[in-house]
């Protein structure tokens, strides 16, 4: 059966069949959803649809095709989704959409002028006009389908849009259009304070009928597009992008300045994707800043008439710029930390936990910008970073004179309002979804928990109760309506007033705008959100600053009158966790970030608390985002601790286990120094380096990042020259031990496992290589002369005896070269005895070659000229030498020859 129905969780839609009535139908006639006639959709004080031919509804996400804006109905937004015309929802349907009939009326126009502008802006969308209703601002048409009609290539989004005389009129999802031909200045006074400028303006001409009125303001109107006109798809207003845009919504309380990115597709922020409430400013065309012609601009040296960018003056220094529209935007880490979790959002498949888990970190971070950004003294230029140093992320912040200071902490309280106000629209969702369509008291009820005024205004005036529409617009706003109705609950009470004959429901109301919180939410169970939020709302007067809202709540929270701040992984999870919840576990992070904006103090006992996994997590060993939080606290100056290590070493040992080296030891980096432990840092980064070079090493891009954090790179060679050498690659082994200078290790390996193998293979120029690399070192080298050095001195006497001046002094004598003979062949004996059992045999076998040569060059120097004693000594160096026994035997040979010759000599 649920399989057979569409889906419509949006607050203020209905069906026509109800979703109650579609099941009734599919149990009395199966199969009745793949065919309902007249199928409706709608939004209460929007508009509907009704579709001609029979509708095959199961499973319509009506969510995502449906949609309602002001003067605007939107029917499939991306055409990448949008099923051919006669499927789906793309077919014959007539359209109702509620015109603002007051906007109408104060227009001087005549009735029958009225009608016949709309009916031809019906006709030039390729609608069918059906009527219109100056009562009741009903615009009826009839649409083939959801597809543009009567339009060309050239056609730009003004001729599509819903528009008004003056401007156009937009809900919180649509997105603002640009005025190409002049400059909108969305940083103004009305702007911020969500104000109508055309109304502004008129009653300025009200209060001030001498003032003239600019040239331009007053010629801008344009009557070709004065009144609303049907939008059958909103892909037509975006013509050249396939996706819809979003843009973050930025809140703008008072005056402030708009943060964070204005490319249309970057990503938005969690819970704030919506576009700005109110009209798109079409304001007096500016000129801006010119440069004098006789002058060239400092960048592109030609003469410009364009508005110049101060970011080319001081945006460098001080790290700002102008935006889109003249507005002045400085960089903070906040939006840059949620742009990162939203494009990891937009990954297909994460698992609702996962998903969640996110959704609070974006919360978290748009929280701390809320509460921490900012921070500021009266007339004066802030940086989080060094004074001048503009290689460094710095977020700065210009105050000015005159900004009113006492109005900072109601722009801050107008934005965390804003952020509470989405943070539980969640919430307020779900339990809409769940209430019967019937019971519209409780429905507003809900509404109010989550400051969804305007959803709570109209639905009481769609419903006929205007009184209590009346008393609802007026909620939270001033103590005297307040105290108002307060005082009507008491007079009811001493009267006796039989309460049966009102709805529970109602009283309820009553005693939420009378700011009886508790009295309202008798048997009634919200999130500690909400419970904030009705706290600040309604209770607490509208001029109560942030520190006093949050200590007010943890009084009540103090004394059991509160609900608990449970984290939001046990929020929305089941309700029994909840309620099992109690003050002696983990608090949810938003509600100690609440504690550290309204306390005075620079050390809390509750960090440890805060700054647990708990907070954020349901999974005890996920710190990746608690570590980032408490780095940026710290930066700004939030907090001062450093008795977290705990918090450290968790996040440093989740970065090990996901293999992310370079990652922990940038985080080992930012541990606080000890002074007790005074080499903290330095043995925790070779620990790393020591015990994963594995997973580094392998990771160019790892071993690339930890090389430019600046760890020392003899560290970095050290690793790889142990690890190296334990997985038995000696020849890479040596090759580390040379670079990070341990010249005893290298020599080692050297001897005993690398120079022999060289020599074996004929590498004598490698082996040459490494050895006199060492040499420079000698002095840092135990037994030098008795290792590495024996094959510097091999190398020197052979070629010498092969005639090579160049190698060292020159052998001109038979004596002089058995000499050094004698000498190479003691230090070969004296190797042998030093290294012993540490010389493999293929090392010993190269010792013998290298005693062999030798012996061979300086015998076959034994000739005529030659003394007998210096012949027979020549034979007695070589006796001496460790070569092998048949040479040996072939040398004695030489020497009995040469001993029966000399006899012979004697005797003759």
């Amino acid at each position: 059966m649920e399989a057979s129905l569409p889906i419509l969780h949006s607050p203020g839609y209905y069906t026509k069949p109800s979703l109650k009535e579609l099941v009734a139908q599919e149990f009395l006639d199966p199969g009745y959803c793949s065919r309902v006639p007249n199928f409706t959709v709608g939004r209460l004080g929007y508009g509907s649809v009704r579709f001609l031919e029979k509708t095959d509804v199961r499973g319509l996400d009506l969510d995502q095709i449906v949609k309602f804006h002001k003067h605007e109905i939107v029917v499939y937004s991306d055409e990448n989704d949008k099923p051919a015309v006669g499927q789906g929802l793309n077919k014959a349907a007539e359209v109702v959409l509620v015109l603002d009939t007051e906007l109408l009326k104060s227009r001087d126009r005549k009735d029958d002028f009225l009608v016949k502008k709309i009916k031809q802006s019906t006709e030039s969308q390729g609608a069918r006009f059906i009527s219109f209703d100056l009562t009741t601002g009903e615009w009826k048409f009839l649409v083939d389908h959801f597809s543009r009609f009567g339009f060309g290539e050239d056609d730009d989004e003004e001729d599509i849009v819903m528009d008004d005389a003056d401007g156009e009129t937009y809900d919180d999802d649509k997105e603002p259009s640009t005025n190409m031909n002049g400059i909108e200045l969305s940083h103004s006074l009305p702007a911020h304070l969500r104000l109508d400028p055309v109304k502004m303006r008129e009653m300025r001409l009200l209060m001030f009928p001498h003032e003239e009125e600019p040239e331009e303001f007053s010629h801008k109107a344009s009557i070709g597009k004065e009144y609303a006109r049907p939008l059958q798809n909103s892909a037509q207003a975006m013509p050249h992008r396939s996706t819809p845009p979003t843009a973050r919504k930025t809140p703008f309380p008072l005056l402030e300045y708009k943060h964070g990115s204005f490319d249309a597709n970057s990503p938005g922020s969690i819970l704030m994707s919506q576009q700005h409430k109110g009209m798109p400013l079409k304001t007096i065309k500016a000129e801006g800043f010119k440069l004098d012609l006789k002058h060239e601009t400092p960048v592109s040296e030609n003469y410009a008439r364009n508005i110049v960018d101060a970011g080319l003056f001081m945006g460098k220094s001080f790290r700002v710029g102008w935006g889109p529209n003249g507005i002045l935007v400085h960089s903070d880490i906040s939006h840059g930390y949620c742009d990162i979790i939203e494009r990891q959002l937009t990954v297909p498949g994460l698992s609702s936990t996962t998903r969640l888990g996110l959704t609070h970190q974006v919360m978290t971070w748009e929280l701390i910008r809320v509460l921490f950004s900012e921070r500021k003294q009266k007339g004066q230029v802030e940086s989080l970073g060094a004074d001048n140093e503009e290689d460094m992320m710095q977020d700065t912040k210009e105050v000015y004179q005159d900004v009113d200071q006492e109005a900072l902490p109601l722009m801050r309280r107008a934005e965390f309002s804003y952020w509470l106000r989405e943070s539980v629209s969640y919430h307020v969702q779900n339990q809409i979804s769940s209430l019967n369509d019937s019971d519209y008291l409780q429905h507003i009820f809900v509404f109010l928990t989550g400051r969804q005024l305007d959803e709570a205004v109209q639905l009481a005036a769609s419903k006929g109760d205007v009184r209590l529409a009346c008393l609802l617009s007026q909620a939270g706003g001033s103590i005297v309506n307040r105290s108002d109705i307060s005082k009507q609950l008491d007079i009811w009470r001493k009267k006796g007033l039989d309460f049966s004959f009102i709805e529970n429901d109602r009283v309820r109301l009553y005693e939420l705008l009378a700011g009886n919180i508790h009295d309202a939410l008798c048997e009634v169970d919200i999130d500690w959100r909400r419970f904030l939020g009705l706290l600040m709302w309604y209770k607490l007067p509208p001029d109560t600053s942030l520190p006093i809202a949050f200590q007010t709540y943890k009084h009540f929270l103090d004394n059991g009158r509160a609900p608990y701040p449970v984290p939001l992984y046990i929020d929305e999870g089941p309700s029994e966790e909840a309620i099992s919840w109690n003050a002696d576990k983990h608090f949810d992070i938003s509600f100690y970030l609440m504690l550290l904006h309204s306390s005075k103090e620079r050390e809390f006992s509750f960090l440890k608390a805060m700054f647990s996994a708990f907070s954020s997590t349901p999974d005890p060993l996920d710190y990746h985002m608690i570590w980032h939080q408490r780095a940026v606290l710290e930066a700004v100056g939030v907090i001062n601790s450093k008795d977290l290590h705990v918090l450290d070493m968790a996040f440093v040992s989740q970065l090990l286990c996901l293999g992310k080296c370079h990652w922990a030891i940038y985080v080992v980096l930012h541990l606080p120094v000890r002074e007790d432990c005074p080499f903290l840092h330095v043995n925790l980064i070779r620990e790393i380096l020591f015990q994963y070079c594995e997973i580094w090493s392998s990771d160019e891009s790892q071993q690339q990042f930890i090389e430019d954090l600046g760890i020392p790179s003899e560290w970095i060679h050290e690793a790889l020259a142990i690890y190296y050498n334990y997985n038995g690659d000696l020849p890479k082994a040596l090759e580390h031990f040379l670079q990070c200078a341990n010249w005893q290790k290298a020599h080692t390996i050297f001897v005993t496992k690398v120079a022999h193998r060289l020599f074996l293979q004929d590498k004598h120029s490698e082996i040459w290589r490494i050895a006199t690399s060492m040499e420079d070192h000698k002095s840092e080298i135990e037994n030098w002369e008795l290792g590495g050095g024996i094959y510097i001195s091999y190398y020197l006497m052979r070629n010498s005896l092969q005639g090579d001046t160049n190698a060292m002094a020159q052998l001109d004598s038979l004596q002089s070269k058995n000499a050094a003979c004698q000498e190479f062949v003691s230090q070969l004996n004296a190797s042998l005895a030093v290294w012993d059992r540490k010389l493999p045999v293929d090392a010993r076998l190269v010792y013998s070659k290298m005693g062999s040569e030798i012996c061979d060059l300086l015998l076959s120097s034994v000739g005529e000229g030659a003394s007998r004693d210096e012949q027979f000594s020549c034979f007695d160096t070589a006796f001496s030498a460790p070569i092998p026994e048949d040479v040996r035997s072939g040398h004695l040979q030489d020497a009995v020859y040469l001993f029966t010759s000399f006899l012979s000599e004697i005797a003759t």
